[in-house]
């Protein structure tokens, strides 16, 4: 009886020794074990990653601090960190103005139809461009395709825009770029690598129709997407400056952009002419106050409205990127 205990360790150690790599118990203490040069590879990559930030944020932040100084202070380069002399003068010149809120609801206006209408054209020619059954797909795609690289040209647009009696309207800020070729390609990559074919399938038996499928089952599942296109749509829409330089001449009609601008130019233009009570570097460094301050109006919504579609965007951004 003996004999066999004292074999019964070894037969252990031999099954053990038989038994395949996968099967021995997984030391968590022995992956934990870093090394020197570990350590130092990981303050590297923070280090870098943190000046990255630095590099982004600062610019950002200098905007920001530098609208509401001394526009003296921010001359001579004393602001750097901290705002010095803090004084409104520049956002009060703008705000007071009445001529930026008749940009602000002109912008809201062109903005959120626009990209309205941006969805609804983009979305289901998307997802009609992803049905492999629709046949004259490739066709289609390629003339979508051809216009990104070619175009008429400026002239040929103004006298298209001019035919159409779309001049000083804010359908020129909508009708022309209600298709983005580029977004419809995002869209349709989604609508290919992330709606499965079974879905269709179980519809298809279940007696939905394309209409029904779309509206009830694909549109759901694409919020993510939907979120993308409509955050890119938006952003372009908002910062939208050259239509409304080239067919816009009604100011009431002008987007928030040049409003901004025709402000900037008139302000220089007056500070540079009234030497009398101010000196020409006093008025240059109110009319660079004034310009800081432009750029946080025209960007305040903008970083306002993100935070909101962050989560979408970050999930969206990237279907359709990797198939496999």
């Amino acid at each position: 009886m003996s004999l066999a205990q004292n074999d019964m360790p070894t037969a252990s150690a031999a099954v053990a020794a038989k038994a395949p790599q996968s099967e021995i118990p997984f030391n968590k203490h022995m992956s934990q074990q870093r090394t020197v040069g570990d350590w130092v590879v990981d303050i590297i990559i923070a280090l870098v990653i943190l000046a990255i930030v630095l590099v982004v944020i600062y610019p950002l932040w200098f905007i920001i601090i530098a609208s509401f100084s001394d526009p003296t202070a921010v001359a001579t380069g004393k602001v750097i960190l901290w705002p010095q002399g803090i004084e409104f003068t520049g956002f009060q010149k703008i705000l007071t103005d009445s001529r930026i809120w008749i940009g602000y609801r002109n912008t809201i206006l062109y903005t959120f139809v626009g990209t309205a209408v941006n969805l609804i054209v983009t979305i289901p020619s998307a997802y009609a461009l992803s049905r492999r059954e629709f046949k004259p797909r490739r066709v289609i795609m390629f003339l979508f395709t051809f216009t990104m690289f070619f175009s008429g040209g400026l002239i040929p647009s103004y006298l298209l825009m001019k035919q159409l009696n779309l001049l000083n309207s804010m359908w020129v800020f909508i009708l022309p770029g209600a298709f983005g070729v580029y977004n419809m390609i995002i869209a349709r990559s989604f609508f290919e690598s992330s709606i499965p074919e079974e879905l269709r399938d179980s519809a298809r038996v279940d007696g939905v129709s394309y209409f029904g499928f779309f509206f009830k089952i694909v549109l759901p599942l694409s919020s993510a997407i939907i979120a993308v296109i409509g955050l890119y749509c938006f952003v372009g829409h908002w910062n939208d400056y050259f239509t409304g330089l080239i067919y816009i001449r009604d100011q009431d009609q002008q987007p928030l952009q040049n409003i901004l601008q025709m402000i900037l130019l008139a302000n220089q233009a007056t500070n540079g002419d009234n030497t009398a009570s101010m000196s020409a570097l006093q008025a240059q460094n109110f009319a660079d106050q004034i310009k800081f301050g432009i750029i946080i109006v025209s960007t305040l919504p903008l970083l306002v409205i993100y935070p909101f579609l962050q989560k979408y965007f970050n999930k969206g951004v990237m279907i359709g990127a990797v198939k496999g």
